[in-house]
């Protein structure tokens, strides 16, 4: 096992040691927040996006369904002049929004048809014949760009990467107090519409056979209003501008001019004014871009500001770190979380993720078992007791699966994004996260958790606590509060439902959803064959030479 050299000490944080080498002493005229990378620990001085923006409000959309009606609230209204621009990784044009619609392509649609500004940025997926999005994503595109829109498919990526972003921006430039922005880890796709209850979407994608016919899906996206709105298009206006073909493939270009499929973007206009601040929150957009020939204009070595703002915020972990995350199988990652329980022998992990893979396939899963397998060791070995991985299912004791993409640290610092802790989301595909600290405090106790002063934060402690009170049954927060009291509920609770299932559900089922999660590590034979298609297919890396070779970020 590789061994971190001792944690360094840099602008008055301890970092884990390959990120200390990565993240130099901000600038004197440079503003710091302890919490929050600065202009130049980005490691990118290409990006229009500012280091953080202030007096914004953010509210955690927890589920599919209270993220579609919350972006029903913001599209609908919209009217000539406005302007709506997203990105996104996958868009079924039928999916159902609501129950009575519209459809994803007709919210697009009819929006362009009242005037409105549309352009999108969707992936050029992969084959559907490999459970990927080619078509859905292009008649998505034609769909919208039939009826006035601008909807272009993008491969503007490393071989086997993707565009990993989702994302909306709606713009009133005679009303900038009604912009919002939407991120996280939800596409415009089947699958994604459940809410609490977890009975699944009645649109289904094909799914691994044990979530059963309609999966389960449990996801997280933020709704940001104030001047960060302006910086998530800002990243969309990035990628639109940059001058690379959309996709260079040969067999791309001849679909494309059998579809008679757009390949050269119109200009944007001219970019609108900061909104008027909203809230009390900092927010940070933390992303990763991989070093691709030819480089992005915005990012011309690739951006990894996501693993340094992970790296950076964990330095500052004392007490409890949450997680929910897709996979959780990167060892590059898992050392992050292994130098936090290493350095402080009080601080807590529990990490939320999915019980089985999401496909089925003879060489995907063996090689996903092995990457996060290997992951869970590096973290239980540092922590011990004190790390706790789950998984998640409904009432009906279906697993549910876990899509999510958030982190709180001490009850202070949060994020909601795109990204996977994994590194193909740290270095190879396009990500995008809301890093948030807001400035209002939570004054129940404990009021401090970690003890540096920085108190709890209202957006932190609030979408940790909505969170928990769903996997725990819990209609209140009794006893979640402090760190360790919580922690300590959250095993309890899990050993109940784990017993109850071992003892034959003989009586009522015990309050509760979460289950300890059980590795499943694949025979030698299979982890023989599987490690190489889990480096360079499953979790490729994206780092420019030199940072591969001294595995740093």
């Amino acid at each position: 096992m590789l061994r971190l050299t001792p944690p360094l000490r840099r602008d008055g944080v301890r970092l884990a040691s390959w990120a200390a080498e990565e993240l130099p002493r901000p600038r004197p005229d440079e503003a710091d927040h302890d919490w929050f990378l600065t202009a130049s620990q980005r490691g990118n001085d290409a990006t229009r996006v500012r280091p953080w923006t202030e007096g914004n409000e953010a509210t955690p959309l927890v589920h599919g369904a209270a993220y579609f009606a919350a972006l029903l609230r913001a599209v609908e209204p919209t009217g000539p002049g406005d302007r709506l621009y997203f990105a996104d990784w996958r868009g079924d044009p039928d999916q159902l929004l609501a129950d009575d619609g519209p459809t994803a392509a007709g919210l697009l649609s009819a929006a362009a048809r009242r005037g409105v500004l549309v352009k999108g940025l969707l992936w050029r997926s992969h084959l559907d014949r490999l459970r990927f999005s080619v078509d859905q994503n292009r008649t998505l595109a034609e769909d919208v760009n039939d009826e006035g829109g601008e909807v272009l498919l993008d491969q503007r990526v490393r071989p086997l990467g993707s565009h990993h972003q989702k994302f909306f921006v709606v713009r009133h430039p005679r009303r900038p107090d009604a912009d919002v922005a939407f991120l996280g880890g939800i596409d415009l796709a089947h699958s994604r519409r459940d809410d609490a209850t977890h009975g699944g979407d009645p649109q289904t994608q094909p799914f691994a056979s044990p979530y059963g016919g309609s999966p389960a899906w449990h996801d997280v996206q933020v709704q940001l209003r104030g001047p960060a709105v302006n910086d998530v298009e800002a990243v969309f206006r990035e990628r639109w501008q940059d001058p690379a073909a959309l996709s260079r493939l040969p067999w791309h270009v001849l679909s494309d001019l059998r579809h008679g499929t757009r390949r050269d973007p119109d200009a944007l206009r001219d970019p609108l004014p900061d909104p008027p601040q909203a809230g009390t929150c900092a927010v940070q957009l933390l992303a990763t871009y991989p070093n691709r020939w030819p480089g992005y204009p915005f990012a011309p070595d690739g951006e990894r500001s996501a693993a340094r703002g992970y790296a950076k915020a964990l330095s500052r972990a004392r007490r409890l770190v949450y997680v929910e995350d897709q996979y959780l199988w990167s060892t590059d990652v898992a050392r992050v979380f292994a130098e936090a329980l290493r350095r402080e022998p009080d601080l807590h992990l529990v990490a939320v993720v999915p019980r089985y893979p999401d496909q089925d396939g003879r060489l995907s899963t063996p090689a996903a078992l092995l990457g996060h397998a290997r992951a869970l060791e590096l973290v239980r070995e540092a922590g011990g007791e004190r790390v706790q991985v789950l998984d998640v299912e409904n009432k009906d004791g279906e697993p549910v699966y876990v899509h999510a993409k958030v982190c709180v640290v001490d009850d202070v610092w949060a994020s909601v994004g795109s990204d996977n802790f994994n590194r193909r989301s740290w270095t190879h595909d396009s990500e995008l996260t809301a890093a948030v600290v807001d400035a209002a405090r939570d004054t129940r106790e404990p009021a401090d958790p970690a003890g540096l002063g920085d108190g709890a934060r209202v957006f932190a402690r609030n979408l940790r606590l909505e969170l928990w009170r769903e996997h725990l049954d819990r209609d209140d927060d009794t006893g979640l509060l402090d760190p360790h009291a919580a922690a300590q509920a959250v095993r309890e609770s899990a050993a109940g439902l784990q017993d109850w299932h071992a003892g034959g559900r003989v009586g009522p089922r015990p309050p509760g959803r979460l289950r300890p999660h059980e590795v499943q590590v694949p025979p030698r034979w299979q982890q023989w064959l599987a490690s190489p298609a889990y480096r360079a297919v499953f979790d490729p890396d994206g780092r420019p030479p030199r940072m591969k070779l001294h595995r740093r970020h």
